[in-house]
Order: C-alpha cells, then structure tokens, then sequence
C-alpha cells in the first residue's frame, strides 16, 4: 500500500459524464485507490492472494468449469467490481448486489472459521492457505476451505469497493437488509 496525501484525503469523489450518469473512469480510479490505500482490498496483491487465485482458475477448470483467464486475482478483482456497478446502476439493484456479496462474505467467513477452529489450522500464521489446506485429510475439504478462503478475500475487497461507490451514487451509507 502507498502512503501519501491520497490515502489521507479517502478516495476520489463522485465525477458524471457530460449526459449525468457516472464517469466509467472514476470507477476504475475508486477501484485503484482502493488498491493503493485500503489494507482489506489491497490484500487482492498479496502473493498468497495470487497463488490462492492460480490455485482456484486451475481447479475450476479440472472440475470443467469455463474460466476466463484473468492475468491475476487483482484483474479478477477489479473486473469482476467494475462489471458488478455497470450491470447494477440503480439504487435496488446495487442494494441487492451487495446484501449477496456480504452474504457470500459472511458464509465463506464461517465456514473458513470452523474448519480453521476444528482442524487448528492457524498454529503457523505466516503459513499460506494452500500449505495449511495440506492439513485437511479430504480432497472435498481441502477444495471447500481454499474456496472459502479466496471468496471471503474477494468479497471483502468487493464490498468495501461497491460500499464506496454505493455511497457515492445515491448520496447515504450502503444499510444490509436483514
């Protein structure tokens, strides 16, 4: 993460097209500073994020899903957020977006929880998730905990991104329905 006078000022402000909807570059610019300055979303660069993205495109596709293949877990990231905003634009549909994103975030949260807990997976915390993944005795369980560990990553990024530009549109804080 950088450190200067753009970490302090938060991220960049709401900018509309000369037609008044949103400027697509500004979107691109909030993802970047999010990157640049939020510990949670800059996390997508982390080289134990990248190998767990590497580990999940390459097991997807064995299990003959169709991947698209992304250079690295931070364009996943980043497309996957820009492509969320451009296909919700209105204020009920990036609601719902996002009420699934926490979901998702939180079932992915506890699950990676209770295996961590029943398996004491966190001895070594330096250790990646793909080496404590090596603990797990099943191949189910393994491919379950390394899912949950790269959703519970991407979706926090994804929510403190899509929180911001929430915010941002329609002028009041993001509030989950229960």
């Amino acid at each position: 993460m950088e450190n200067s006078a753009s970490a302090v000022s938060g991220p960049p402000g709401i900018r509309r097209n000369g037609s008044g909807g949103i400027d697509d570059s500004w979107v691109a610019d909030v993802i970047e500073w999010f990157l640049n300055y939020d510990e949670r979303t800059a996390r997508m660069r982390h080289p134990m994020t990248e190998e767990l993205f590497n580990w999940k495109q390459r097991d997807d596709e064995s299990q003959g899903l169709v991947i698209f293949p992304f250079e690295n877990a931070e364009a996943r990231f980043a497309l996957g957020a820009y492509q969320a905003f451009k296909e919700n634009t209105s204020e009920p549909l990036l609601g719902l977006w996002l009420n699934d994103v926490l979901a998702a975030l939180h079932e992915a949260r506890e699950t990676r929880r209770e295996i961590t807990e029943s398996n004491n997976l966190d001895q070594d915390p330096e250790r990646s998730w793909l080496n404590k993944a090596d603990f797990l005795t099943t191949n189910a369980e393994r491919r379950l905990y390394l899912t949950s560990c790269w959703l519970e990553t991407l979706c926090t990024a994804e929510a403190r991104v899509l929180g911001w530009i929430y915010q941002e549109t329609f002028g009041r804080p993001f509030t989950p329905t229960t």
